[in-house]
């Protein structure tokens, strides 16, 4: 009788393999998108105002201008935004793992933001991801922006909480985790980096109208996603051992996850 008490499981996924699929998606979707425009859209995606010789179509352009590039784009983003939302709760139980002492309610409180940041930047994202500029300029670029604080936001306070649990656990702290911290900092400082770069690439091509300029713009913003996929993708090494879970408890019609199961479950 105890043995048919216990939750069975009727679904396991490995957690690389599960930040392989969510970080696999918009990546994916991005190089579709940008080599489908390439290809066959290649003259109205690379077009600007200045109408001077570019190379590139920009970010918007590739994922929302042309089919079936924006329909590619949504579906990935909309497949990948559960899961990320998962995660986003799952690093709060991470992060407060570990205890500070008197300091661990301020500790509790930049994890609970953390989270709160990670969440916003995949709402946003998915929210500008169906609103077009072309439907609603001023929603579109105010979801934009923010999109880009909540990351950079979500970036910085990561890093904090991760040396923080670095400081607290001394030589526990595992090599996975010390790889995932020098990641997340090269990434987070690269991203920062190219996305400075390419805001002040944008403006010298609205004053100037230099041939060529929006085409940096436009690599600046492939490096900008690519960066931020990656450092989302550091939670590989953060949950390594961790399995996605889908749960049937005898008796109970109800279904649950468990992110964080790392114990074999009858099957």
């Amino acid at each position: 009788m105890a043995d048919e008490a216990k939750p069975r499981s009727l679904f396991q996924l490995n957690f690389p393999v599960m930040g392989k699929i969510v970080c696999g998606l918009p990546l994916f979707a991005t190089f579709f998108c940008v080599v489908w425009s390439l290809m066959f859209d290649f003259h109205a995606s690379t077009a600007t105002h200045c109408k001077v010789r570019n190379y590139l179509p920009s970010v918007s352009a590739a994922i929302g201008g042309f089919s079936p590039q924006r329909y590619v784009w949504r579906i990935c983003i909309c497949l990948h935004a559960t899961p990320r939302l998962m995660i986003a709760i799952a690093y709060y139980s991470y992060h407060t793992s570990v205890h500070f002492g008197r300091d661990n309610e301020l500790y509790k409180t930049v994890a609970a933001l953390a989270s709160l940041c990670n969440i916003v930047e995949v709402s946003s994202l998915v929210a500008l991801t169906y609103i077009s500029s072309n439907e609603n300029h001023d929603l579109h670029e105010n979801l934009f922006i923010s999109f880009i604080v909540a990351s950079l936001l979500y970036m910085i306070l990561t890093i904090y909480l991760m040396l923080k649990r670095q400081a607290f656990k001394g030589a526990l702290f595992t090599n996975e985790e010390s790889k995932s911290l020098r990641l997340k900092k090269l990434l987070f400082t690269t991203n920062v980096v190219v996305f400075l770069l390419s805001v002040y690439i944008f403006f010298r091509h609205n004053w100037y109208c230099e041939p060529g300029a929006y085409t940096l713009f436009a690599g600046c913003e492939y490096a900008v996603v690519v960066t931020n996929i990656f450092f989302h993708y550091t939670a590989v090494l953060d949950f390594g051992p961790c399995k996605l879970y889908l749960l049937n408890r005898v008796g109970k019609s109800d279904l649950s996850y468990n992110l964080f199961g790392k114990s074999s479950l009858p099957r």
